[in-house]
């Protein structure tokens, strides 16, 4: 053929070229029929498919839990076995996703609960120093909702606002009396901001990005204590075990507020103070006071996040496995319908040919 082309004398070149021709007219048309075919095919298994999957689901009172596909010309829905493989290799990559998850939130956790279970150390000797004072009544209240920054962590973070909204309506609806918020953390934000837009009063987010430390605490109750606050009420999730977090409320009080306090009778009049005068030593104990209970609740909080993402985790992981059996098993019985109706076909048309 090589030598047909290039020598134009040559009386072959022509019917060589034409046999060639011929031959791949002959290829093509070949391949378009069986396309054809296939396409056909695949259609009359969809016809099929369909029919077996709303039989199963009319015997089992539920709905298909496969993907389908309109045919506008026949006004048919039906679903192929592709789109019922395409859903199974979703369901199973979302599975091994959340299992990645739980696994990495798990190892988080740990290092959480250890990091609470140490700042419990300061925080117990300064509440049994100055006490707990949740029905304090003062003019100015401020409410700081800690949150977390990212979501997949069960209700949590919709515990936390909801108590946030129920402290500022109790403690603002007096005469006289204002309640603010202050929300720590991206999703607390997210939601308050819907009903609470007027009363926030400062958002702080990606606090958990790095590894809290008491000096941003120091830095929050710094800012916080610009606000001018009598009474401020921290609300955090406490933990208590990988599978349970109680919401908290603890309340701290300005050093006027805490001077009124211990003027009724307290424990601190029991010490005797030596160095600074009284009104400075309450303004260090305040400062100092609303800065330990911001850190303690922000890793409180942290290792119930984490303990909460890892449980919701583990039920989105269990949910896909049950997902994808359910799928494997419309597809086998799909395709095992498909195979019988073929070689039924088969055998009938075989058993035609000898009568």
């Amino acid at each position: 053929l090589w030598a047909g082309l290039h020598d134009r004398h040559c009386p072959h070149s022509a019917p060589l070229l034409r046999v060639k021709r011929r031959k791949r007219r002959f290829n093509r048309r070949d391949i378009m029929l069986r396309r054809a075919a296939n396409t056909l095919g695949r259609q009359r298994l969809g016809d099929l498919a369909q029919s077996v999957l709303a039989r199963d689901a009319v015997a089992a009172g539920e709905s298909s839990i496969v993907m389908i596909r309109n045919d506008p010309a026949q006004g048919i829905r039906y679903a192929t076995l592709q789109e019922v493989k395409l859903r199974m290799r979703s369901v199973q990559n979302i599975g091994k996703i959340t299992s990645a998850m739980k696994m990495v939130a798990a190892s988080k956790m740990r290092l959480a609960q250890l990091a609470t279970e140490n700042s419990r150390g300061i925080t117990y000797p300064i509440l049994k120093l100055l006490g707990d004072h949740p029905g304090a009544d003062v003019e100015k209240n401020i409410a700081v909702a800690i949150t977390s920054d990212k979501g997949l962590c069960g209700g949590i973070n919709s515990t936390v606002c909801k108590f946030a909204r129920v402290t500022s309506d109790t403690t603002g609806t007096d005469d006289g009396k204002s309640s603010t918020l202050v929300v720590i953390g991206e999703k607390g934000r997210a939601q308050l901001v819907r009903d609470r837009r007027e009363s926030i009063v400062a958002t702080i987010q990606e606090v958990g990005k790095v590894k809290m430390t008491f000096s941003q605490a120091s830095g929050v109750a710094e800012e916080l204590m610009k606000t001018e606050f009598d009474v401020a009420r921290v609300i955090y999730n406490r933990f208590k075990s990988a599978i349970a977090y109680k919401p908290t409320i603890a309340t701290v009080l300005s050093p006027d507020a805490l001077e009124k306090e211990m003027a009724l009778g307290g424990t601190l009049d029991s010490y005797e103070f030596e160095g600074p005068d009284r009104a400075e030593f309450l303004q260090d104990l305040s400062e100092f006071q609303l800065a330990v209970v911001l850190f303690n609740g922000m890793l409180e909080n942290n290792c119930s996040e984490q303990a909460s993402r890892m449980a919701a985790m583990e039920s989105s992981t269990k949910n896909a496995k049950e997902m994808l059996s359910k799928l494997t098993l419309t597809y086998n019985r799909t395709r095992q319908a498909a195979i019988t109706t073929e070689l039924t076909e088969i055998i009938s048309g075989a058993a035609a040919l000898e009568k």
